[in-house]
């Protein structure tokens, strides 16, 4: 509860002044010039960004995590274990609010989620950044390991599976080449594994891309806990990008010791860090279709 009032009273000042100014950007709306392509995609590399895509557009994302490089040679690197894959389709409904849904082969996740652009920046003086509010459920399908040896199932509940996540992402774009964003996040667990660990999570992220040619860019992105909802031993989620633009494609090549691809995985269950070389080349292909 503690989580949940602390991200309460960070984001009460936000929406209240971002529905201020929502009221003057209407009045001013057809004199802005809104800044484009703060980020070039729907996601930074594991995070999302403040991005939505256009009216009337469907996006569909292929994201895919290879295995740790430290298995050195005998594993080509990674390359020849299992891999992490998601498979996700993003609707934009009218520019400003996308619904979404995809499914990881990681825990068997299937998740949905809604995204709205509450603010954009705009060119010269007006509104100095961008704000999107996402919040997503998610639904684990495997099956209890465990329910024969120990005489039942964890998951003897249907809620017993989902998680929820909500989070505010805030972008500025300070020149051509040059953005950040810092997107806090707050995440519920309907089931943990320890008596001991607590459901709700609070962690912030950070990111920031650096476009170095025309249709290329690097991208870096790190995600901080802000507190630790149990005791096992798990990192922060740190990702090193190059990004291509290619017509209606967007690639993303990345390091990331992260193996999981979403917000409850990536944030608060990665096991592997950096400097044990826990590491793994992924990427991320998305496509947009008009309709």
């Amino acid at each position: 509860m503690k989580c949940l009032t602390g991200l309460l009273l960070f984001l009460f000042p936000l929406m209240a002044w971002a529905q201020d100014d929502m009221a003057l950007l209407e009045e001013k709306d057809s004199v802005k010039e809104y800044v484009s392509a703060t980020f070039k995609g729907t996601r930074i590399i594991n995070f999302q960004s403040v991005e939505v895509p256009g009216k009337g557009v469907l996006e569909f994302m292929i994201q895919h995590r290879f295995g740790d490089i430290n298995g050195g040679a005998n594993s080509f690197f990674g390359l020849d274990n299992g891999a992490t894959i998601r498979f996700g389709l993003g609707y934009s409904i009218n520019g400003r609010l996308e619904v979404g849904i995809g499914r990881t082969s990681y825990e068997k996740l299937v998740d949905g989620y809604v995204k709205y652009r509450l603010l954009r920046q705009t060119e010269g003086s007006g509104m100095p950044i961008s704000m999107t509010l996402m919040g997503a459920t998610y639904c684990t399908t495997v099956q209890d390991p465990d329910a024969v040896a120990n005489g039942y199932n964890k998951y003897h509940y249907f809620g017993d599976r989902l998680s929820y996540s909500f989070q505010t992402i805030i972008a500025r774009k300070f020149s051509d080449v040059f953005s950040l964003q810092i997107n806090p996040i707050f995440i519920h667990y309907n089931l943990v594994d320890n008596i001991s660990d607590k459901n709700n999570a609070l962690a912030v992220g950070f990111a920031g891309r650096y476009k170095f040619s025309k249709r290329m860019a690097v991208t870096l992105e790190y995600g901080l806990k802000y507190n630790s909802y149990t005791a096992q031993t798990y990192y922060n989620t740190m990702g090193i990008g190059w990004e291509i633009e290619t017509g209606g494609h967007v690639f993303q090549m990345f390091l990331t010791n992260s193996s999981g691809i979403v917000e409850p995985q990536y944030f608060f269950h990665t096991a592997t860090s950096w400097k044990d070389g826990g590491i793994r080349l992924g990427f991320n292909i998305s496509r947009a279709f008009n309709f």
